[in-house]
């Protein structure tokens, strides 16, 4: 038992040591108050306690020649990262089509730790997007998409929808706005009737005021320069209603902004890249998706 523990701790030593791990500050992090917190991650595939945000790029070993990239936001209702299944594994995934993906490992909102909660994990997933953009002729990237799960698709929303409201330092004005967006059962809104409460008190505290339900419910963001979005969602799910893509989907709708949802008749929560109730392949679907609006060619895949 012992010797293979060993073996698995070594298979992910390797795994994670090939890739290339980026810091996304230089010295200070902005928001950040010392506190006690220290990272986690278990063999569960989830990690926690993060006080140092990172990016861990994926490039592929063949680029499909139309160069786009993502950004990944696993999801844990803004408490952990359940960053194997909804992070490492989907970057996989998309360099299998000479896509380069970028999982982020942003800081979760703690009040002991930071000064404003709620804005930190924008304030991380503008800085991937501004580093990704920034070093994007060194990758060869032509374009930047994100993809989010559950809690890490309110935050992808939330940068889909809320890029010009700039929480970061960016004197060069890079273009924080991604070009596509896809969202995995996520968390849109913060109203009682629709939101995943753990991760709206987690995010916003026991008693948000009705700005921030509304600023923070990302379907009353939308607006036509919303980028594209492609949806995926069970209608089982128990812990994020399907309701929350489907405002969002509506939202998009009213904005004229081009939007594909793939909605599951089931599959419950945190299924990943794998809804085992289906034959239908929604990564291949979005894939697909993607190659319709020119984001991929499809003649690198692997």
């Amino acid at each position: 038992m012992k010797d293979a523990l060993i073996l698995v701790l070594l298979i992910l030593s390797m795994h994670t040591k090939a890739q290339t791990v980026i810091e996304l500050y230089h010295g200070h992090i902005p928001n950040n108050i010392a506190c006690n917190q220290k990272e986690f991650e278990p063999l569960s595939g989830r990690v926690t306690g993060i006080t140092v945000p990172t990016i861990t790029a994926y490039l592929p070993a063949h680029r499909d020649s139309f160069a786009s990239a993502v950004l990944i936001f696993p999801g844990g209702g803004y408490t952990r990262l359940a960053i194997e299944h909804e992070g490492y594994e989907v970057a996989k995934a998309f360099n299998r089509y000479g896509i380069a993906a970028f999982v982020v490992k942003n800081r979760l909102p703690n009040d002991s730790c930071m000064v404003n909660k709620t804005i930190v994990p924008l304030q991380d997933a503008e800085q991937a997007m501004k580093i990704v953009r920034e070093r994007a002729a060194e990758w060869g990237i032509n374009r930047i998409g994100i993809i989010g799960f559950s809690a890490g698709g309110h935050l992808a929303s939330s940068l889909g929808t809320k890029f010009n409201e700039v929480v970061i330092e960016n004197s060069n004005n890079t273009v924080l706005r991604p070009d596509f967006m896809i969202l995995g059962y996520p968390v849109i809104s913060m109203m009682d009737s629709l939101t995943h409460k753990g991760s709206k008190q987690n995010l916003l505290g026991n008693n948000p005021s009705p700005e921030q339900r509304i600023s923070f419910s990302t379907d009353l963001q939308v607006t036509p320069q919303t980028p594209p979005t492609f949806i995926v969602h069970a209608a089982d799910d128990k812990t994020v209603s399907i309701q929350n893509s489907m405002e969002f989907y509506k939202a998009l709708l009213k904005n004229k902004v081009l939007a594909e949802a793939h909605f599951y008749e089931k599959g419950g929560h945190g299924f990943g890249l794998h809804n085992a109730t289906t034959k239908d392949d929604w990564f291949e679907s979005c894939i697909n998706w993607m190659k319709a609006n020119g984001w991929v060619k499809g003649d690198a895949q692997q």
